[in-house]
């Protein structure tokens, strides 16, 4: 399997090949500006190599300039609201958070899901630090969905 693409956008890479029309669907919901005209800045890997993939699998495939992930997985395509999976990636030189020492015990990435529509918000703060993963976290509702401050 080759690596992913390198590019300046975040990566959204399609992992379920199941319904063409539900993927055109969530192209369509992700490249929607919001009413405030924020957008996404994406670049799509529609390849069937990347089917079926683990997103730890992906995590391995990526660049390593890339800290963020957005999957189109099965649950992306077939729930409501195109819930897709975020992945922010930790690297061996990032701190731990409060509280923790550089270089502890922790995943080697992060999980969380949010809905196609909100996609933008995520993308864009945490694509220019301006906020930090946890502040999305934390925002998410009790099904670990984040959809929207």
């Amino acid at each position: 399997m080759t690596s992913l693409p390198q590019t300046s956008s975040t990566l959204l890479i399609r992992t379920d090949f199941s319904d063409q029309a539900a993927w055109q669907a969530l192209r369509t919901a992700v490249t929607a500006p919001n009413e405030d005209e924020f957008l996404a800045d994406l670049h799509f890997v529609d390849d069937p190599a990347y089917g079926d993939l683990t997103p730890e699998q992906i995590v391995a495939l990526a660049p390593e300039h890339d800290r963020l992930l957005i999957l189109a997985d099965k649950t992306a395509l077939t729930a409501p609201d195109m819930p897709l999976l975020a992945v922010l990636r930790h690297r061996e030189y990032d701190d731990g958070g409060e509280g923790e020492e550089e270089g502890a015990d922790r995943p080697a990435h992060e999980e969380l899901r949010v809905i196609a529509e909100e996609l933008w918000s995520i993308e864009n703060n945490i694509s220019l630090a301006n906020m930090d993963w946890e502040e999305f976290v934390d925002a998410a509702d009790e099904d670990g969905v984040f959809r929207g401050f």
